[in-house]
């Protein structure tokens, strides 16, 4: 007999962030649903222009590649007496105020009707700690479409005719609109998606799907990385490098879309989201060097490559595609730092647990932390599944303590708003793989 789900638990920040009027990431859906709550009104911001046309050579067509396999399920039924530790919540100094007062009988939240997921959204994860956030506005989330769209074929010759319904599946624009709640126009929320697509053409071009090998990705990604940190050489050799930009789609896409961040981005924002892309960059590199020796690391050695490879040059733009900016100094503040870094490490390991089947039915072994839990600590594939769901609470929680911490000792209003953006992007990108069931479904565990 299967196990009932259990509601997400909500969370409980320490008062002193109450104190100074920030109540950071403690409701959700209010977030996602008022923006003027979170932002003071919506700011005002011309749209961003569309960047001139370099003149270099067109683009040549993308070869054609095979198309990977729809996922399907894995795993078997189990009783249900081992999803008690996933609500059991984290443990150690500090984290009491994060308890819930009924752990073992929780009880169900009280949500607007839009945050019911219907049987074809997908359901959550049974015990993941989450906070569920209504369906994004489905205006921006239709021309968001229609422009990535465009921009992926006429602009960028993204990919061929055969990989159409992949590309509609992603479903970036309900994605992003999800993410980005604060955006002030239609031109913001592209900063975002653009950059979100590229780097997707470069995981599954180089690395994954449509042909990535760990061979040779250390020199296919630094090519790929000058197209984001442009390279400056001599005039015999200047324009050879701007036609390699062109040379396949990955590359036009970075190209591409970070000219379009630089008509928003302040030069600060463009370097240190470029920083935190020679971040993710070697975090593959990390990953492949695992494929070529056929080795699974350590546990906590797979954490380190995800908090590379992660999700987190997304949220590090949340104020460029907000329309404002937080300045360098606070940005760089090693308390952001660490409350930037957890979100992504959070954010990944969801994409680790709602991946886990559509991984397993593709070719090869693809390293996700139940995979190298599973190998590691000689747990069965559901026993490490669950304990995956427990590392990702855990990270939740420290997220959103050390977030609530920042804006307590912090309470200047561009801190406040970004740390909101940010656990708003955290909200968005669960609610996208949740109910993102063209590319996901989850193992039959419980």
């Amino acid at each position: 007999m299967s196990a009932p789900e259990p509601t997400p638990p909500q969370s409980s920040l320490p008062e002193t962030a109450a104190r100074f009027g920030t109540d950071v990431l403690t409701d959700a859906v209010a977030r996602a649903c008022d923006i003027k709550a979170v932002t003071g009104g919506a700011p005002s911001a011309p749209a961003v222009p569309e960047p001139p046309a370099l003149l270099v050579p067109e683009p040549p067509e993308p070869p054609e590649l095979p198309t990977p396999s729809v996922p399907a399920q894995a795993g078997a039924p189990a009783p249900e007496a081992d999803l008690d530790r996933i609500l059991r919540g984290p443990t150690g100094l500090g984290t009491a105020g994060l308890r819930l007062s009924l752990r073992e009988e929780p009880q169900p939240a009280e949500l607007p009707a839009t945050t019911e997921p219907s049987a074809a959204e997908g359901k959550p994860i049974p015990g993941l700690y989450h906070h569920p956030v209504p369906e994004p506005d489905p205006v921006r989330v239709e021309e968001i479409s229609r422009r990535i769209k465009s921009w992926a074929l006429d602009e960028v010759s993204l990919y061929p005719d055969d990989w159409e319904e992949q590309f509609d599946g992603f479903s970036v624009g309900r994605y992003m609109v999800g993410c980005h709640p604060d955006a002030p126009t239609i031109d913001h929320l592209m900063i975002a998606t653009r950059l979100m697509v590229a780097e997707n053409a470069v995981d599954d071009c180089y690395c994954e799907d449509h042909g990535g090998s760990p061979v040779g990705l250390g020199e296919r990604l630094l090519l790929a990385h000058t197209a984001l940190d442009p390279l400056y050489t001599t005039r015999e050799y200047q324009p050879q490098w701007a036609e390699s930009l062109y040379s396949d789609a990955p590359r036009r896409a970075y190209r591409s879309a970070m000219e379009y961040l630089l008509q928003a981005a302040s030069p600060a924002q463009a370097d240190r989201f470029r920083h935190d892309m020679a971040r993710l960059h070697l975090g593959y590199l990390a990953e492949a060097s695992w494929a070529q020796e056929d080795r699974v690391p350590e546990v906590w050695e797979y954490l380190a490559m995800r908090q590379f490879n992660n999700f987190r040059p997304c949220p590090t733009i949340t104020d460029t595609v907000g329309g404002y900016e937080l300045p360098a100094d606070l940005h760089a503040r090693p308390d952001m730092q660490k409350v930037i870094a957890l979100a992504g490490n959070a954010t990944t390991i969801v994409n680790d647990l709602y991946s886990y089947t559509k991984e397993l039915d593709a070719p090869g072994r693809h390293l996700n932390l139940p995979v190298v839990i599973a190998e590691r600590e000689g747990l069965s594939d559901r026993d490490a599944y669950l304990k995956s769901v427990e590392v990702h609470n855990d990270l939740m929680h420290d997220f959103e303590t050390e977030a609530a911490a920042l804006a307590a000792d912090c309470p200047l209003p561009n801190v406040q708003r970004f740390l909101r953006g940010v656990a708003a992007w955290v909200d968005g990108n669960h609610h996208w793989h949740r109910t993102n069931t063209y590319r996901y479904s989850l193992p039959d565990f419980w």
